[in-house]
């Protein structure tokens, strides 16, 4: 696995957006809406709602049940569609679990800009689809 960052989020076209995800020397455009896009700047913000967003629902949830979101990990590429999954600890008896669940990345992303949470690709899906700076091009929305 390749430790990640977010590089940005910012427009693929006229109406397409894309969340860029750094790693190394290579980046990974990863496609979504611009409902998505806008979760995950509201996670870099202070902004702040009166009532949960979807994503911060799910955060708090999770941390309701005694879990805290450990990592998100970028881990297959199938047919143009990325996949992720988010990686949960929490403590029972003293006893660390760990479980993760399916995800689309933008949904992953978002929670990681909520917690700060580590963020892995794998080799094979940076190999697949990860782009040079040369090789993208990446406009702030």
């Amino acid at each position: 696995m390749l430790r990640a960052r977010i590089k940005g989020v910012g427009t693929a076209g006229e109406d397409a957006h894309a969340v860029v995800i750094e790693a190394g020397d290579r980046y990974l455009p990863v496609m979504i809406t611009a409902d998505q896009a806008r979760s995950i700047q509201v996670g870099f913000s202070d902004e702040t709602f009166e009532r949960p967003l979807t994503h911060d629902l799910l955060l708090n949830t999770v941390n309701e049940m005694g879990g805290a979101v450990d990592r998100i990990v970028i881990d297959d590429l199938m047919n143009g569609t990325f996949y992720a999954k988010i990686h949960v600890e929490r403590y029972d008896n003293g006893e660390r679990e760990e479980f993760s669940l399916d995800a689309r990345p933008s949904d992953a992303v978002a929670l990681a800009t909520r917690t700060e949470c580590p963020i892995e690709v794998s080799e094979e899906v940076m190999e697949e689809a990860g782009r040079t700076d040369d090789e993208i091009e990446f406009r702030d929305i």
